[in-house]
């Protein structure tokens, strides 16, 4: 089976954002994946980004079963039905990701810590691309 960490951030919120993607077979990673994904996004559509990028990843690896791990549980439960799409910029990519799955015979949606190990790489990705972009982190601190 085919499984992808994807990982999305924005620095600032909105603010640069960045994309992070881990795609494995089991504990073999087949291939990794970050960009640059504008000046001023929000963390729930560089998250939706991040997927959507997965699923085309994904589909040339196979049109079986895939599992996507990510870390926003709000993501998470708007794919899985539990959570409206409130969001007209976000239903936009929701419904991508929607006509993507159409690549599958069967996909799973699953929520991950933080800790996961495969999905702390997806979100070095992140950091790594925003790093090299010259968005430090201390630039985006919230003052007081």
């Amino acid at each position: 089976m085919i499984y992808t960490n994807s990982d999305g951030g924005a620095r600032g919120n909105p603010g640069p954002g960045a994309i992070g993607i881990i795609i494995r077979e089991e504990g073999q990673i087949l291939t990794k994946y970050s960009e640059f994904v504008g000046e001023m996004v929000t963390n729930n559509f560089a998250e939706y980004l991040a997927l959507i990028k997965a699923l085309e990843f994904a589909s040339k690896f196979t049109k079986d079963s895939i599992t996507c791990i990510l870390d926003s549980e709000l993501i998470v439960q708007q794919l899985l039905g539990e959570y409206k799409v409130k969001n007209p910029g976000l239903m936009e990519l929701f419904l991508k990701v929607q006509k993507l799955q159409e690549n599958f015979k069967k996909i799973r949606y699953l929520h991950a810590s933080r800790l996961d190990k495969f999905q702390q790489m997806a979100d070095e990705l992140v950091n790594q691309e925003l790093d090299n972009k010259g968005y430090r982190k201390y630039k985006y601190k919230k003052r007081g």
